[in-house]
């Protein structure tokens, strides 16, 4: 993106202060949806009446549709320049869903078990066994809920990366309250983008691949949402083949 300084000062950017590049996105009337936009330091300072020529970061929005991506600059922790009269640079944006097509597969660590694979066989939106856009992963065992499969890819088609269910634990009495202590964090409820802890059980865009948290496959970068509304049971421990 080519950058023209129109005003009287220079352009100065001293690491994450000074003056630097950003963007707001904007829905069709023009209300914010995201205000604070990646930052784009300036490299070198610009007079006035000189221009640059920048790799721009832009994170996309969520979830896809048409927005306004407007640009603007930053003096950091003071004001936008937008704010004190300097005009956006707005285009208009089609965001586009994170996959084409809508195919989930699942990898069943541990062998395939008749549970399991009665619970995938039930779900509302079929899974395929071939050229998958999204790879979940379960253990043998476990029996996801019959909307686990469409609740995980209407999320990725909002753009998310990672997928995480919500556990529940299905065991004996000392096992159940093992496992109920072990995995209340990933108890059913909402939709959490902060997610503080691994998701375990997840699904995943391409061909990145989970590591392991409490013995179950997880996933541990970002981009990643818990999906607390998509369910899977757990079967106790013992019932559980190694992962």
């Amino acid at each position: 993106m080519v950058l023209e300084n129109a005003g009287g000062a220079t352009w100065r950017s001293r690491g994450e202060e000074g003056l630097q590049l950003s963007y707001h996105w904007l829905d069709a009337r023009g209300n914010a949806i995201v205000w604070d936009g990646l930052r784009t330091a300036f490299p070198r300072p610009v007079p006035p009446g000189g221009t640059i020529d920048l790799d721009v970061l832009v994170d996309a929005v969520r979830p896809p549709g048409r927005y306004v991506l407007a640009f603007d600059l930053v003096e950091e922790y003071r004001f936008w320049l937008s704010v004190v009269g300097v005009a956006l640079h707005e285009m208009e944006v089609d965001v586009l869903p994170l996959i084409d097509e809508r195919r989930l597969a699942a990898v069943v660590h541990g062998g395939p078990d008749q549970r399991t694979t009665a619970a995938l066989a039930a779900q509302e939106e079929p899974l395929v066994d071939h050229e998958p856009t999204v790879t979940a992963h379960l253990v043998s065992g476990a029996t996801p809920s019959t909307d686990w499969a469409r609740l995980l890819l209407d999320a990725h088609a909002e753009g998310w990366q990672a997928v995480g269910p919500a556990i529940v634990p299905l065991g004996g009495v000392l096992e159940r309250r093992l496992d109920a202590r072990s995995l209340r964090p990933w108890a059913p409820g909402g939709r959490n983008p902060r997610f503080h802890l691994p998701l375990v059980l997840p699904s995943l865009v391409g061909e990145a691949e989970p590591t392991t948290h409490l013995g179950l496959p997880a996933y541990t970068g970002d981009d990643g949402l818990f999906e607390g509304r998509a369910v899977v049971t757990l079967p106790r421990r013992s019932d559980r083949r190694p992962t």
